[in-house]
């Protein structure tokens, strides 16, 4: 690609060395048959469409109570009395608990634990919907019916809101949340400001929002003698273990966790909320089975949230083009226990450089729920923010704004200056705006017309954080000559049960159908939770490990060479071996933890992408409708191109959601949201989305982020389509949306 940064038109040319992977359709490498790289189908696929698959909701062990949450309808108080007579008296309940029958509990540890307040603790109300009772009864139907019966006598006080709250700095001591430096800096960026040749200074919202995953939130609590099974919608069965372990003081081996399917998660299934504590605590009290089912409004105030984001993004370039300033000020809600942070400006720290930069991460503590990650969490919220500063330089500079994106595309981390572990976004911006034509868009705003509707089209680049975490696995071959691949992580929708087989599969040198793969409980081996887009990158490289371990094994057996799958069973057969066991592992440098971003490297680590929209605006109905999205993608290694497009897909829909329809309005007088449910919640349908959404991947492998050259994708999907579509609009109608989600009165003329 060529650009001459001032000029009106990108002028493309071949890509060279960059292959595309795309499916189904389009231009593509070719696609091996079996394995990494084949478009593989869902192998869970018959068990999810036939019922086959069970999910913690419906696990039901002889003698399971049913318990439902009593909540707090106000946000700020205290219990003053309990009213429980009506409810006994009522048919089929058991028992109530109060707060008064709980037993004192360790300290949390924030995370794996959500919040550091465990509801029914003590009398203080801290936000509307905090769980203060819990009605046990031999049915669904009874347990609701007795809940409706619990006499509440609460003194409330005035709540609390994000709007009203002071802005401070996130307590750093004991602070799980704090994931990076808050206040990075360097040079003078106020000074640089003043000096620039074009400026752009101001303040973007991403409101707060729900996951509204499929499957609410359940936990079913069993105890056989001094042992703790649970049955549990999770995406992190080792973390419920050890928050549970520390909560109870139990040996982490006397907790055993079960979560072969989870229903959708989206990060409100990450931690340990407050019903995967009471129920284990209900049943010992009990003495029977319990089981808590969150109600779709529940989980609105009982397993987190993403918190409102304000920003704050002042850019200062040169004539040029070339970023000289950049300053970006986040702000966030949170709760008045615990200073959870989305880090609004993470993408702004590596995706473009500047010479003086200030960034700063701020909360705002209010009378709500502890907010937790939620698909594409800071980068998501945060680059709505400065891919839509960056559109606006942009136009101050006269400027095409993929050129501006060019003349300042980053050849090491401007974060740290380490070398990026990998990083195509230059091809993916010529293979975006190729296949989007963006060289064909009219440079002026409210230039296109087609009869009552102003066409525009928008860009943003895109950029997420690569999360990586240690992970075993194990690969198995029975006498029979069936493959088994074990590991304990989560199936959350995403593909993975499809995936690490075919990873088996490539270091088998085998086909993967066939491949049976058990996931999803903590008598396998260990791995991380399925969140931050991590597990391919961890459990799959340790499955590759475990896949390798094995072969050499049967190689061994076959004095070194390995023979034809089905000559597997007599050789084990002719060694008296009953089942073949490969171990393996993914470890981090120095063996630390956690690691995001390549923080525990020497390379940065990051997914990258380009986005192109197209929008349609008629202003006298203020209606807006996206009419095509081209996404082209630096994510690493693609093991299944149709699993990674549908994942991609995916996001891009969600990413719309943000943009025109999201948003979880709150009451500022009670702190109360206005709508815990579906019916009042806006989320994208089949008429809201074309059919064409072209995704690709630029063909790539990181030999640094993982042992098998993939970086995670499941989140990089949301992040810049909201600023696309929102510069998209402006192009259109010259009308500038800084506040999410876009409505009518955003668009009537």
């Amino acid at each position: 690609m060529t650009v001459s940064p001032r000029t009106r038109d990108i002028h493309h040319v071949d890509i060279g060395t960059a292959r595309l992977i795309v499916a189904p359709g389009g231009a593509a490498a070719a696609l091996p048959e079996t394995g990494i790289g084949s478009t593989e189908r869902r192998l869970d696929g018959d068990d999810k469409v036939t019922g086959r698959a069970a999910y913690a909701g419906e696990e039901m062990p002889p003698g399971t109570l049913h318990g439902v949450l009593v909540t707090s309808p106000v946000a700020k108080g205290r219990i003053v009395a309990i009213g429980t007579d009506a409810a006994l008296a009522a048919d089929g309940v058991v028992r109530v608990i109060v707060p008064d029958d709980m037993p004192a509990l360790a300290a949390p540890s924030v995370p794996p634990v959500a919040q550091s307040f465990v509801p029914m603790s003590d009398t203080s109300i801290r936000y509307e919907g905090q769980p203060v009772a819990i009605v046990l009864a031999e049915t669904l139907e009874q347990a609701e019916h007795g809940a409706a019966l619990v006499d509440l006598r609460i003194e409330a006080e005035t709540p609390t809101v994000f709007e009203t709250a002071e802005t401070v700095t996130p307590r750093t001591e004991g602070n799980g949340y704090i994931l990076g430096a808050l206040d990075p800096a360097r040079g003078d960026a106020e000074a640089a400001m003043r000096d620039a040749a074009a400026t752009v200074d101001a303040v973007y919202v991403a409101p707060t929002r729900h996951h509204n995953m499929m499957e609410p939130s359940a936990t079913l609590a069993e105890w056989r003698g001094g042992a703790l099974h649970m049955h549990d919608s999770t995406q992190w069965t080792y973390g419920v273990r050890y928050a549970l372990s520390g909560l109870l003081s139990m040996e982490p081996g006397d907790i055993h966790v079960r979560c072969p399917f989870t229903g959708g998660g989206f990060g409100a299934k990450g931690y340990v909320w407050p019903h995967q504590i009471l129920a284990p605590l209900a049943a010992r009290l009990a003495g029977r089975p319990v089981k808590i089912a969150l109600s779709r409004a529940q989980c609105y105030t009982g397993s987190g949230y993403q918190p409102v984001v304000r920003s704050r993004v002042a850019l200062g370039a040169d004539a040029d083009g070339r970023l000289t300033a950049i300053r970006h000020d986040t702000e966030n809600v949170t709760s008045t226990a615990d200073d959870y942070v989305e880090f609004g400006n993470a993408g702004t720290r590596s995706l473009y450089p500047a010479p003086n930069l200030s960034l700063t991460t701020r909360i705002r503590r209010a009378d709500v729920g502890t907010p937790t990650a939620m698909r594409a969490p800071h980068e998501g919220p945060g680059m709505f923010a400065l891919e839509s500063a960056m559109d606006e330089l942009s136009y101050a500079l006269d400027m095409d704004p993929l050129a501006l994106r060019l003349a300042n595309y980053a050849e090491t981390d401007p974060a740290n200056g380490k070398p990026f572990s990998s990083n195509r976004l230059r091809d993916a911006y010529a293979e975006g705006a190729r296949r989007f034509g963006w060289d064909a868009r009219p440079r002026r705003v409210r230039a296109r017309r087609e009869g009552p509707r102003l066409i525009g089209s928008g860009m943003a680049s895109a950029i997420m954080s690569t999360f990586r975490f240690p992970a075993s696995a194990r690969v198995c071959l029975t006498r029979d000559g069936a493959i088994r691949v074990e590991a304990g992580a989560q199936e959350i929708g995403t593909g993975t049960r499809t995936i690490f087989p075919q990873i088996a599969a490539e270091r088998l040198g085998i086909a993967a159908d066939g491949i049976e793969m058990v996931l999803g409980r903590t008598d396998l081996p260990e791995t991380g939770g399925t969140f931050g887009s991590s597990s391919t990158i961890s459990v799959g490289s340790a499955v590759a490990d475990a896949a390798d371990a094995l072969r050499a094994r049967i190689e061994g057996l076959a004095d070194g060479t390995l023979p034809p799958r089905e000559a597997w069973p007599a050789l084990l057969r002719e060694n008296g071996t009953g089942e073949l066991v490969g171990e393996g592992g993914f470890s981090l440098p120095g063996d630390a933890p956690f690691d995001a971003h390549g923080g525990a490297g020497e390379h940065s680590m990051h997914t990258w992408g380009a986005v192109f929209v197209e929008m349609a605006v008629d202003e006298a109905l203020g209606l807006a409708r996206m009419r095509r999205c081209v996404a082209c993608y630096s994510a690493g290694r693609i093991l299944n191109p149709v699993t990674a497009r549908s994942q991609m897909i995916g996001g891009i829909i969600w990413g719309y959601g943000r943009a025109m329809l999201e948003k979880s309005a709150m009451d500022p007088r009670s702190a109360r949201y206005l709508s815990k449910n579906l019916s009042g919640v806006h989320l994208p349908v089949n008429a809201d989305i074309p059919q064409e959404i072209d995704v690709s991947f630029i063909e790539e492998h990181d030999p640094h982020a993982s042992a098998i050259g993939v970086r995670g994708i499941g989140e990089l999907g949301e992040v810049g389509v909201a600023a696309a579509i929102a510069n998209a609009v402006y192009h259109a109608t010259g009308r500038r949306v800084r506040d999410l989600p876009i409505t009518f009165g955003d668009l009537v003329g």
